[in-house]
């Protein structure tokens, strides 16, 4: 932005002599009263002298004004179109001519500079007119005409974007170098704009009001409509205020202000811009009546429910140098670029983010205790909803748990140091235990009281972290024993989980979060690591922001594509020209296949009886995972459906405390679980958000990665019923024990007589066994007991139950 140039600068063009007598009587008459009767130049030869050096000083000044872009306010719009916060240095819209009612133009040409369309920048006449007036000791008259009073408030804007005080001086002092100035630029001015576009610039960057400046935000501020529809005695109201702002402010000082509009609407009438009638009807209403004040706040207060979200686009933009090269450059952008900033989040869907929360735990809850939502659009990235249970702004007396920290946003972005995200972590260790070749019917052990020590961690060097003492987890959710790893799933349980990380390499765990963009809520870690390293890890021991888990869990519902969550869709300058925006970088980091199967086992956890059964949706298909912290210090739901992925989030924003013996809401939690509290929030927020979406389904899962590989069934024919059941369930298979029966071939009482399968299968496929009763022969005939040829050996693989 080029800066408007000094006196001093470069000098301008010489002008005709008439001009140079112009300056010497400008000296003489346009200084305010500054020269009085007793200083008059006596004589026409020292009338000459002053012009002559009036002349050459004159011609010295620039006539160059430089930039006359002004500060302008962006505004900040949801994704359908509706105002959600205002960003502004000073309260200013600035709009075309053609969005501006004309009786406002022609009000403040009546009142400020009635020759507007007949002199080219300085009125003679009306200096003449001020000459008399100053000298015969009536009221200072200045006499700058709107083209002056234009060239001032663009050199006072420039300054004040600049923040330089020695021009903001320069072009506010009572001075005959400014005045000079002044004359020189609004002729020079004249000559490159038409009177329209001075008008133009004019009604945008004057002051109408305390703290506000331009027609259009005036308009709106005092009476809640646009510019295009002042009435005449609305127009003639904002005419008079410009003399002095704060003098004829209408809301601060309606009696002075309605004396000056009313002196406006006389000089309306008396130059026939309007008639008598139209004066008298506008003079007979009362300004306070007039009035509908309408705040208009810069920042993200205004946006009540969506401030939190508000913020996060201001810290992305102020963060992002797609928008200016510095901080600073782009806070200026942001404060007086005039963008249009049309954003992605979902009104009706944050509505119900608020609601949901606010009814599990109200805003002032006794408890103290916190809760967010996040949710993310599979395939874009767009957040559809950020919202939380607190008011946005500074903690008071009255409201001490005001607050300004966004609990869904990583640090950088005024969010908190994240929290730990518990048992949802384990869907990434699914994912890498299916990337692994692995399947979900592989047998795991989920037993209590197992020790995992530091030799069988494995973790290649692609860390600096080391194992160091014996891991001892506990199961909090589920019961435990051996099961299948969708059995794990299900029931959330915490030594299977610590035994599938046991067989997997941790490198792979953490890239495989890492490529979902799973990372520490405070950035990398002191090894340059997104997220720490350590048994535990599996467990959900990191901190991490809700918006990036509900982003890492809409990987599953793109069917393993992430985006970069983007809260802005489009931005656009004042002169409508679209700005480069934050993209998203959708990419594939997952196995469509692999991705599938994690819908099919997290798909499970909302079963009945699983742990997250209070999310389910009606008639809709719903994946996701429960999260409890440690001592309950935090408690999650992580779920999606193919169209939305939403985190939940609940517990103490000031830190790691334990939700044990808690009253929330008025009801009383012995302990606090994600399948408690989390699930139901995520319920009631999303069953309303999705009503009216079309229900669809998640891909099909792969058999291969459901089952694994076909594996021979164990031949247990002959050995004892709990041989038998420990040999089949070693090697992934349910076993069930049928009815005992008669065999010559098995006659020993409680050997295995006959099985159900003897081919191959897929692990944890259900093989029945039954026992041998005794022989046949020895219960009065061969042909009362079961006939076990061809059945020993039942080769039909599909007899037992499936999961």
């Amino acid at each position: 932005m080029s800066s408007p140039t000094r006196p001093g600068g470069p000098s301008g063009a010489s002008g005709p002599r008439t001009l140079s007598a112009f300056v010497a009587f400008l000296l003489f008459a346009g200084l305010g009263g500054l020269l009085t009767a007793g200083v008059v130049m006596p004589a026409v030869a020292a009338v000459g002298q002053v012009t002559e050096a009036s002349s050459r000083l004159f011609d010295e000044l620039p006539a160059d004004l430089g930039n006359e872009t002004m500060s302008d306010q962006s505004v900040l719009l949801d994704r359908n179109g509706d105002v959600l916060a205002r960003f502004y240095m000073w309260n200013r819209i600035v709009v075309p001519m053609a969005e501006i009612a004309p009786i406002m133009g022609k009000a403040v040409v009546a009142v400020e500079d009635r020759r507007f369309f007949e002199h080219g920048g300085v009125d003679p006449e009306g200096l003449a007119r001020a000459a008399v007036n100053n000298l015969s000791g009536g009221d200072t008259q200045g006499a700058s005409t709107l083209t002056q009073q234009y060239v001032k408030n663009v050199l006072v804007e420039h300054s004040r974007i600049q923040q330089d005080e020695e021009s903001y001086e320069e072009a506010t002092e009572r001075t005959m170098g400014r005045k000079l100035r002044e004359a020189k630029l609004a002729i020079a001015v004249e000559k490159s704009r038409s009177k329209k576009d001075i008008l133009e610039g004019y009604l945008n960057i004057a002051q109408f009001g305390v703290g506000v400046w331009g027609v259009e935000a005036a308009s709106q501020y005092f009476f809640g409509h646009s510019a295009k529809d002042l009435s005449i005695s609305e127009a003639a109201l904002l005419a008079g205020v410009t003399n002095s702002p704060s003098t004829f402010d209408p809301e601060r000082n309606p009696e002075a202000s309605q004396e000056r509009r009313d002196f406006v609407l006389r000089k309306m009438q008396g130059q026939g811009i309007i008639t008598e009638d139209e004066r008298a009807e506008a003079t007979a209403l009362d300004v306070e009546d007039m009035l509908e004040v309408h705040e208009t706040s810069s920042g993200c207060e205004a946006a009540g429910n969506s401030a939190y979200f508000c913020q996060y686009v201001r810290d992305v933009i102020l963060d992002d140098p797609v928008f200016g090269e510095t901080r600073a450059d782009r806070s200026r952008l942001l404060l007086q670029g005039g963008l249009t900033i049309k954003t992605t989040i979902d009104p009706a869907m944050q509505k119900n983010a608020y609601k949901a929360l606010t009814d599990a735990i109200p805003v002032d809850d006794s408890s103290g205790i916190s809760n967010a939502i996040s949710t993310v659009e599979p395939g874009t990235g767009e957040i559809l909803a950020m919202a939380q249970n607190t008011k946005f702004g500074k903690p008071t007396k009255k409201h001490p748990r005001n607050t300004e920290v966004n609990y869904n946003t990583d640090q950088n972005y005024g969010g908190s140091s994240g929290f730990q995200v518990g048992s949802t972590f384990k869907a990434f260790v699914l994912t890498a235990w299916l990337q692994a070749g692995k399947s979900l019917m592989d047998p795991i052990n989920g037993s209590r009281g197992q020790h995992f020590p530091p030799s069988v961690w494995t973790y290649d060097g692609c860390t600096n972290w080391r194992p160091g003492s014996v891991y001892s987890p506990n199961n909090v959710e589920g019961t435990g024993g051996r099961m299948t790893v969708l059995q794990a799933t299900k029931m959330s349980v915490n030594t299977a989980f610590v035994n599938m990380a046991s067989q997997l390499n941790m490198c792979d765990i953490a890239d495989t979060a890492a490529s979902m963009g799973v990372h520490l809520a405070t950035g990398p870690n002191e090894y340059g690591d997104p997220f720490n390293f350590n048994p535990s890890m599996v467990l959900g021991s990191n901190t991490i922001a809700p918006l990036t888990m509900a982003a890492a869990f809409a990987t599953y519902a793109a069917n393993g594509t992430h985006c970069t969550p983007v809260a802005i869709l489009s931005v656009t300058d004042r002169n409508g020209e679209e700005l480069p925006v934050p993209q998203a970088d959708c990419k594939e980091v997952l196995d469509p296949k692999v991705a599938a199967t994690v819908n099919y086992a997290l798909n499970k956890v909302t079963d009945a009886g699983a742990t997250g059964a209070a999310a389910r949706l009606p008639n809709r298909p719903v994946a996701g995972k429960t999260g409890t912290a440690n001592e309950d210090m935090a408690a999650w739901f992580v779920g999606y459906v193919p169209q939305a992925s939403t985190a939940v989030w609940v517990g103490h924003s000031e830190g790691s405390i334990p939700m044990m013996r808690v009253t929330i809401n008025g009801q009383y939690y012995h302990l606090v679980y994600g399948g408690k509290m989390a699930a139901p929030i995520w319920q009631n927020y999303m069953e309303p958000s999705v009503k009216d979406w079309k229900v669809e389904k998640f891909a099909s899962p792969q058999d291969k990665l459901i089952y694994g590989e076909r594996v021979q069934v164990p031949w247990v024919l002959g050995l004892s019923e709990q041989d038998a059941r420990a040999r089949l369930e070693s090697a992934g298979f349910r076993v069930q024990v049928g009815d005992p029966g008669l065999s010559d071939q098995y006659p020993r009482k409680g050997e295995v007589a006959w099985q159900s399968t003897t081919g191959t299968e897929r692990p944890g496929a259900q093989v029945t066994i039954r026992v041998s009763a005794g022989p046949v022969t020895q219960q009065g005939g061969d042909d009362k007991g079961d006939d076990d040829k061809g059945r020993n050996r039942g080769d039909n693989g599909n007899n037992g139950d499936q999961d």
